[in-house]
């Protein structure tokens, strides 16, 4: 095969070198039920995908596979070994905590809803936000009625916590 059909980086990798280790946060690893179940969903795929690839390991490309598979393997199962689970039932539903959901006005009158979750589950995408993140930390603690400023790199935004909801 040419050269000019295989990407280097790849090929380099799979003549042995180990793939770095994905870093694990320095935080607490907090997780909602839902992120727990999601953790181990994505160990039992990960197993699911390595299981025939490492029968067929001989091709170069196989072995890199192995080698990304296996260090996200040891990344999922030391986030759950590492996991502190929080049952949102037992949080005080009065007050903004891990787990809440949380429905805030902005200075505009737009409402917009939050939900507190742990690192391995945030996706801003779906208004999931890692409680370590600076809209968590403005909120934790808060109640119905409060007010809290939003300190963001595209300038601060003032918020109105209108309601907390634990999911069950």
């Amino acid at each position: 095969m040419s050269r000019a059909f295989v990407n280097e980086e790849r090929f380099e990798q799979a003549g042995g070198e180990e793939l770095v280790d994905r870093p694990i946060s320095e935080f607490a690893n907090y997780v909602t039920p839902t992120g727990a179940l999601a953790l181990q969903d994505q160990e039992a795929a990960l197993m699911a995908e390595l299981a025939p690839l490492k029968k067929s390991a001989e091709d170069a490309f196989n072995k890199d596979k192995v080698a990304e598979l296996e260090r996200d393997l040891r990344y999922v199962r030391a986030r759950l070994d590492s996991a502190i689970l929080v049952d949102p039932a037992g949080q005080d539903h009065a007050t903004v905590l891990f787990g809440a959901s949380v429905t805030v006005q902005d200075d505009a009158g737009q409402a917009h809803c939050f939900h507190i979750v742990g690192e391995d589950e945030a996706d801003a995408g779906i208004n999931k936000v890692s409680y370590v993140s600076p809209l968590a930390k403005s909120l934790i603690g808060q109640k119905v009625g409060d007010n809290v400023t939003w300190l963001r790199p595209a300038g601060n935004l003032n918020l109105e916590i209108l309601d907390i909801h634990y999911p069950s």
